[in-house]
Protein backbone atom coordinates (compact mmCIF):
# COMPACT_ATOMS: atom_id res chain seq x y z
CA UNK A 1 0.00 0.00 0.00
CA UNK A 2 0.83 3.62 0.44
CA UNK A 3 3.32 2.82 3.91
CA UNK A 4 5.11 0.42 1.60
CA UNK A 5 5.43 2.66 -1.57
CA UNK A 6 6.61 5.69 0.68
CA UNK A 7 9.17 2.94 1.94
CA UNK A 8 10.76 2.02 -1.02
CA UNK A 9 10.99 5.35 -2.55
CA UNK A 10 12.57 7.06 0.52
CA UNK A 11 15.29 4.34 0.93
CA UNK A 12 16.30 1.83 4.13
CA UNK A 13 17.22 5.16 6.29
CA UNK A 14 13.17 5.69 6.98
CA UNK A 15 12.64 1.87 8.26
CA UNK A 16 15.97 2.77 10.72
CA UNK A 17 14.23 6.18 11.73
CA UNK A 18 10.84 4.39 12.34
CA UNK A 19 12.34 1.53 14.28
CA UNK A 20 13.34 3.94 17.15
CA UNK A 21 10.06 6.03 16.97
CA UNK A 22 8.86 2.62 19.01
CA UNK A 23 5.76 2.36 16.66
CA UNK A 24 2.60 4.16 16.39
CA UNK A 25 -0.93 3.63 17.86
CA UNK A 26 -4.24 3.87 16.02
CA UNK A 27 -4.63 7.81 15.22
CA UNK A 28 -1.49 8.84 16.70
CA UNK A 29 1.24 10.59 13.93
CA UNK A 30 5.02 10.61 14.17
CA UNK A 31 7.29 12.50 12.06
CA UNK A 32 10.60 11.11 10.13
CA UNK A 33 13.00 12.91 7.53
CA UNK A 34 11.83 12.09 4.03
CA UNK A 35 15.52 10.99 2.93
CA UNK A 36 15.22 10.24 -0.71
CA UNK A 37 11.96 11.24 -1.22
CA UNK A 38 11.72 15.29 -2.66
CA UNK A 39 9.56 15.32 0.52
CA UNK A 40 11.49 16.95 3.69
CA UNK A 41 9.81 14.89 5.97
CA UNK A 42 6.83 12.08 6.50
CA UNK A 43 3.48 12.33 8.74
CA UNK A 44 3.52 8.78 9.83
CA UNK A 45 -0.51 8.02 11.18
CA UNK A 46 -2.19 4.81 11.34
CA UNK A 47 -5.72 4.54 10.54
CA UNK A 48 -8.31 2.56 11.93
CA UNK A 49 -9.48 -0.84 10.68
CA UNK A 50 -13.02 -0.35 9.48
CA UNK A 51 -15.42 -2.72 11.72
CA UNK A 52 -12.98 -3.22 13.95
CA UNK A 53 -13.11 0.01 16.44
CA UNK A 54 -16.21 -0.57 18.31
CA UNK A 55 -18.31 2.31 16.24
CA UNK A 56 -15.32 5.08 16.79
CA UNK A 57 -14.28 4.28 13.05
CA UNK A 58 -14.94 8.11 12.21
CA UNK A 59 -13.77 9.66 15.58
CA UNK A 60 -10.80 7.48 15.37
CA UNK A 61 -9.76 8.52 11.45
CA UNK A 62 -10.73 12.26 12.16
CA UNK A 63 -8.16 12.52 14.92
CA UNK A 64 -5.30 11.35 11.90
CA UNK A 65 -6.00 14.11 9.49
CA UNK A 66 -6.18 16.51 12.81
CA UNK A 67 -2.84 15.01 14.25
CA UNK A 68 -1.16 15.27 11.11
CA UNK A 69 -2.23 18.43 10.52
CA UNK A 70 -0.84 19.55 14.46
CA UNK A 71 2.34 17.91 13.76
CA UNK A 72 2.74 20.25 10.29
CA UNK A 73 1.69 23.42 11.85
CA UNK A 74 4.27 22.71 15.06
CA UNK A 75 7.24 21.78 12.23
CA UNK A 76 5.94 24.99 10.20
CA UNK A 77 5.77 22.90 7.23
CA UNK A 78 4.02 25.15 4.21
CA UNK A 79 2.58 21.86 2.36
CA UNK A 80 1.17 18.58 3.35
CA UNK A 81 -0.01 15.88 0.99
CA UNK A 82 -2.63 12.81 2.16
CA UNK A 83 -3.58 9.43 1.00
CA UNK A 84 -6.57 8.21 1.44
CA UNK A 85 -6.26 6.75 4.99
CA UNK A 86 -7.18 3.43 5.93
CA UNK A 87 -9.39 2.97 2.55
CA UNK A 88 -6.91 0.10 1.44
CA UNK A 89 -6.13 -2.96 3.76
CA UNK A 90 -7.57 -1.36 6.58
CA UNK A 91 -11.13 -1.48 4.45
CA UNK A 92 -12.46 2.02 5.05
CA UNK A 93 -15.20 2.82 2.17
CA UNK A 94 -14.01 5.34 0.21
CA UNK A 95 -17.29 7.86 0.41
CA UNK A 96 -17.17 7.97 4.28
CA UNK A 97 -13.30 8.33 4.56
CA UNK A 98 -13.21 11.36 2.13
CA UNK A 99 -16.21 12.73 3.81
CA UNK A 100 -14.66 12.73 6.99
CA UNK A 101 -11.10 13.74 6.22
CA UNK A 102 -12.36 16.30 4.40
CA UNK A 103 -14.26 17.85 7.10
CA UNK A 104 -11.55 17.43 9.54
CA UNK A 105 -9.37 19.06 7.13
CA UNK A 106 -11.56 21.99 6.32
CA UNK A 107 -12.48 22.36 10.16
CA UNK A 108 -8.99 22.68 11.37
CA UNK A 109 -7.67 24.87 8.64
CA UNK A 110 -10.29 27.33 9.72
CA UNK A 111 -9.60 27.53 13.26
CA UNK A 112 -6.28 26.23 13.76
CA UNK A 113 -3.82 25.81 11.35
CA UNK A 114 -1.02 28.78 11.36
CA UNK A 115 0.87 28.09 8.73
CA UNK A 116 -0.64 25.38 6.06
CA UNK A 117 -0.38 27.10 2.41
CA UNK A 118 -1.30 23.77 0.88
CA UNK A 119 -3.06 20.40 1.22
CA UNK A 120 -3.06 17.66 -1.72
CA UNK A 121 -5.06 14.67 -1.56
CA UNK A 122 -3.06 12.11 -3.10
CA UNK A 123 -5.13 9.19 -4.75
CA UNK A 124 -4.00 6.10 -6.42
CA UNK A 125 -6.99 5.46 -8.44
CA UNK A 126 -9.60 7.41 -10.81
CA UNK A 127 -11.92 5.75 -8.30
CA UNK A 128 -10.88 7.51 -5.15
CA UNK A 129 -10.03 10.59 -7.34
CA UNK A 130 -13.67 10.75 -8.32
CA UNK A 131 -15.03 10.51 -4.79
CA UNK A 132 -12.76 13.20 -3.35
CA UNK A 133 -13.57 15.61 -5.86
CA UNK A 134 -17.81 14.86 -5.83
CA UNK A 135 -17.34 15.01 -1.80
CA UNK A 136 -15.29 18.58 -2.31
CA UNK A 137 -17.61 19.98 -4.90
CA UNK A 138 -20.57 19.07 -2.42
CA UNK A 139 -18.58 21.45 -0.02
CA UNK A 140 -18.21 23.96 -1.82
CA UNK A 141 -21.36 24.20 -3.95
Amino acid sequence: GVDGAIHRAAGPKLLEECKKLNGCKTGETKITKGYNLKAKYVIHTVGPIYGKESGKESEILSRCYSNCLKLENENKLKSIAFPAISTGAYRYPKEKAARVGISTILNEILFHSESIHEIRFVLLDKDSFNIYKNVMNERFS
